[in-house]
């Protein structure tokens, strides 16, 4: 497929002296666009549901930085705490009451979490929840899941989604061997394979780690029964259950999918909205567990930047907003505005697709059938989600580069937002029927 290049453009430029001292000239995989053969849009400003590039081009952005952004972009409260935190200085390398403030709210929302830790990126988080596991259950094997993202980190790139997936990347050079032979990744919603690892493993295995609602291979939704297997599985055989909740937590509910589904993980690991837009991660679970963390227990981990006062007062300021009644009721009317728009659209398209959604999220798979496991993601038609991101980015829609991401709806987005992103998802696969 032929790279779009958008036009002679301040973007085009920008990207052309960021190919100088960046490698492929971004500084996360997915931005650089290639998997729709296109060059990224570099954005100069955000408001709301929109962003700006730097040629003065608004988008209505469903990307909101990767979730971060549930409140949209600028919020007014969400402002003022950095402001007053601008004030008294950007980073101490000493505790601060705000980092206390920001655990408080999480415990009290998210009970599973007893004692919590804050980092600076959703990857601290899960390579330090699985150091602790590790180092709870003296075993050393971990289990994962087929297209999910838990990071960089060795352990977990192995046929993982994200940036992985849309590069086609199986798993990274440069992981040890020795190391990739302690993870074992299944198919997603195979509970099953799940049960047959545990007995080929016995006493082996240290955690299993889920995205509870797949969201770095397009949005892929857990089975009946699915997370209670794994729930009762992992305590079956001694090991831990971890909850990858960077993407869920206080988006799929104000407690996220542990609230959702009802189920308790041992360990739960969180970021983007707990930070409102500021590098943040956060892991924590049973007192006994976190209890082993340094300085309190021998698993060390630590951080310069770890409860940075910005990032906390941001997001106690987002955590604060977001338990205001009805939040999540309206969170759902936006987001069943879009998907069943899409599914409606699905009807009358020629090229099949399938729309999957939950609260806060939304994924078109360009698939003939539902999509459940990585194996189905994958087997959707690229090419044709490529040509609909190019008509949507002219269209004014910024929607996620890549048909292995899910896309966030926002508390900001209108029903007017909504119905101008049908109207151009409506154009656009028109167009991809009659093979433009």
């Amino acid at each position: 497929m032929t790279q779009t290049v958008l036009s002679a453009s301040r973007s085009h430029q920008v990207f052309d002296r960021a190919l100088k001292v960046a490698p492929g000239g971004v500084n996360s995989p997915v931005r650089s666009c290639k998997s729709v053969a296109s060059e990224p849009v570099f954005i100069d400003r955000a408001d709301g549901a929109y962003m700006w590039d730097v040629d003065g081009n608004r988008y209505i952005d469903y990307v909101g930085s990767w979730g971060a952004m549930i409140l949209g972009h600028r919020h007014p409260r969400v402002l003022e705490a950095i402001e007053d935190g601008l004030l008294r200085g950007t980073s101490f390398g000493a505790p601060c009451a705000a980092e206390v403030e920001l655990a408080e709210l999480i415990q009290k929302i998210v009970p599973s979490m007893e004692l919590v830790r804050m980092v600076n990126s959703g990857t601290e988080a899960t390579m330090s929840a699985i150091r602790l596991a590790r180092a709870f259950t003296s075993r050393q094997m971990i289990v994962k899941f087929d297209g999910c993202y838990h990071g960089h980190a060795d352990s977990f790139l192995v046929r993982a989604g994200s940036g992985l997936a849309t590069l086609g990347i199986a798993s990274s050079p440069g992981v040890p061997e020795d190391l990739s032979r302690l993870t074992i990744s299944l198919p997603y919603n195979d509970l099953p394979a799940v049960e047959k690892t545990f007995q080929e493993h016995r006493d082996k295995i240290a955690a299993v780690i889920v995205e509870p609602v797949v969201g770095n291979a397009g949005l892929i939704k857990p089975g009946e029964g699915y997370l209670r297997g794994l729930r009762e599985l992992s305590t079956r055989h001694g090991a831990l259950l971890i909850f990858d909740e960077v993407m869920t937590g206080f988006r799929v509910a104000l407690g996220g999918a542990q609230e959702r589904w009802q189920i308790e993980p041992d360990l739960t690991c969180l970021g983007k909205i707990i930070g409102a837009g500021l590098p943040v991660g956060a892991y924590g679970g049973r007192k006994q567990i976190m209890e082993m963390v340094a300085p309190q227990g021998p698993v060390y981990q630590a951080g310069t930047l770890s409860g940075n006062p910005l990032a906390m007062r941001a997001g106690a300021a987002q955590l604060r907003l977001l338990q205001i009644p009805h939040t999540y009721q309206q969170l759902d009317q936006r987001t069943d505005r879009l998907a069943d728009g899409l599914r409606e659209l699905a009807g009358k398209s020629r090229t099949p697709f399938q729309v999957s959604s939950i609260t806060g999220m939304i994924t078109l798979f360009f698939a003939p059938k539902e999509v459940n496991d990585f194996a189905g993601a994958q087997a959707c038609d690229t090419k044709a989600f490529a040509r609909l991101w190019q008509a949507l980015i002219a269209a004014g829609i910024y929607w996620p580069p890549s048909q292995f991401e899910t896309a966030f709806v926002s508390l900001v987005h209108s029903k007017k937002d909504i119905d101008e992103t049908l109207a151009a998802f409506e154009e656009a696969l028109a167009s991809l029927d009659k093979g433009d």
